[in-house]
């Protein structure tokens, strides 16, 4: 299992790797809204610093997690360029008629 903060932290790597991989390609994709759907188990850790953590569960793990409380959960995520707020584009040239 890992947790749901490293699943988003790797689709960003995903998403940048993409991205910087395009460069003098001639077609060009829009990032739109990113649909994600994964089965979640929450863990509370007892202590003075407790927290609450969701875990994703990996395909196949589901069944042996049976006994625990896992929860599907749904999500959509609107990716924005960091330095500017506009829309990702998975990038090559510009191509006219392009938005």
């Amino acid at each position: 299992m890992i947790e749901l903060s490293e699943m988003i932290r790797e689709l960003r790597r995903e998403f940048t790797a993409a991205l910087s991989e395009s460069h003098g390609e001639p077609v060009r994709f829009e990032l739109g809204p990113v649909e994600v759907e994964a089965s979640v188990t929450v863990s509370k850790e007892a202590g003075g610093d407790a927290k609450l953590r969701f875990l994703v569960v990996e395909t196949g793990t589901a069944a042996k997690l049976a006994h625990a409380e896992t929860q599907r959960i749904t999500f959509t995520l609107q990716p924005r360029l960091a330095d500017t707020g506009e829309s990702v584009l998975i990038t090559g040239d510009d191509a006219v008629g392009e938005r």
